[in-house]
């Protein structure tokens, strides 16, 4: 069998991947338009099949990753995304890179709904390990940023695709060779779910986890997507550079790489409802400031975000690791990132509509309305209990 370490650590190096590639091209689209002859806005919307396969694909590869094989699936992954990331950096017309970003998204969407279940059936920890899965995770959003705005500022555009993609591949040969075939880990007999001995309405509990699941999603992408183009704006000529540029934008990020280490090792000794009600109670004023701030309180603000945004996340996957049954996680993962990446796909056309009009003021306006509505949710949200029982691999 597996040694559970080896399995987590190739898991979170596929999440590190997953988010820094699904976030290339927000970052290298600012160097891109004289190749495409393309406007920020239109280059944007370019990306909208990616998102959208990021989304709809969750559902078949979480029924694979149950019915056929996980292991098999994130070997997919890791081979696939490759592949689509060297194939969107060679691309010399829209049609083909609009073909490259879309495949990016069919693969990456693998790792959500087959990386957290396996993740949740190897951890002798939950809370502990979806935090720090999620602190990888969030730290590839700020690769992204970092590592293309060098490799664009040294190598152009492209090698921001080409070199990662490359990287991911190496992964991938590693892992088939590391990580042997298994069936999926059944947690012990004798642990039990949030639910199992107290009264819990579960159509409530998958009622918010949706709404709060759609709401964030939306904000989430249009926040990650948009935050090169609000730091470059608002911070005038201070950082120019590309580099420059994706450093600062890194460390905003690395805020919710905090966020999520911290939170995930709250979640396994307090309600879930008390970091979730704080964590969304921030959002609204934290996007209206966003909306009008300039200068050097943007990265503050934005930092601050992007703790709440990311601890949310840790609070959201909690939930299904917590409430469903093992042999469902990678299914009903499948669902809540199917939810959430179909919604964060209707944030590509709304920042190209809103954008060119109202600029990101009016965007972040916008955003706080889907704020309000997620804190709306989390305060319905029942009280489950303080302490959650671990769990071990079989």
């Amino acid at each position: 069998m597996n040694r559970p370490r080896t399995v987590i650590r190739f898991i979170n190096a596929a999440h590190v991947i997953d988010h820094m590639f699904m976030l290339i091209f927000p970052a290298a689209v600012l160097g891109m338009g004289r190749d495409f002859g393309l406007s920020y806005g239109e280059l944007i919307g370019l990306s909208l099949g990616g998102f959208i396969a990021f989304g709809a694909c969750s559902l078949p590869a979480g029924w694979l990753g149950d019915r056929w094989s996980r292991r098999q699936m994130l070997l997919l992954f890791f081979v696939g995304i490759g592949a689509a990331a060297i194939f969107t950096g060679l691309s010399t017309s829209v049609p083909a890179l609009v073909a490259g970003l879309t495949l990016v998204g069919v693969f990456a969407a693998i790792y959500h709904p087959v990386g957290t279940a396996m993740l949740v059936a190897h951890a002798e920890n939950r809370g502990r390990e979806i935090g720090i899965n999620g602190m990888w995770g969030n730290l590839g959003v700020a690769f992204a940023a970092l590592l293309t705005g060098f490799l664009t500022a040294r190598f152009g555009w492209r090698a921001a695709f080409i070199l990662p993609g490359a990287v991911a591949l190496l992964l991938g040969v590693w892992f088939a060779w590391c990580v042997k075939d298994e069936a999926p880990p059944a947690l012990a007999a004798g642990a039990k779910r949030i639910g199992s001995g107290m009264r819990v309405s579960m159509p409530l509990v998958f009622g918010v986890l949706a709404l709060v699941t759609a709401t964030g999603g939306v904000v989430f992408n249009a926040s990650t997507v948009t935050y090169p183009k609000l730091f470059q704006e608002r911070l005038h000529d201070l950082f120019a550079a590309p580099e420059t540029l994706g450093v600062v934008v890194s460390l905003a990020y690395a805020f919710g790489a905090i966020a999520q280490l911290l939170i995930g090792r709250v979640i396994d000794r307090v309600s879930l409802k008390v970091p979730f009600v704080l964590l969304t109670f921030f959002q609204a004023p934290l996007l209206l400031a966003m909306a009008w701030a300039d200068g050097w309180v943007v990265i503050l603000l934005g930092a601050a975000f992007m703790f709440a945004v990311f601890g949310q996340v840790t609070v959201n996957d909690s939930m299904v690791a917590n409430f469903v049954a093992p042999q469902w996680q990678a299914r009903v993962f499948a669902l809540r990132y199917f939810v959430s990446f179909g919604a964060s796909a209707a944030a590509i056309p709304m920042i190209a509509f809103i954008e060119p009009r109202q600029g990101l003021t009016g965007l972040y306006l916008v955003l706080t309305g889907f704020a309000v509505l997620t804190f709306a949710a989390a305060l319905v949200f029942p009280r489950t209990p303080a302490h959650v029982p671990k769990v071990v691999a079989a």
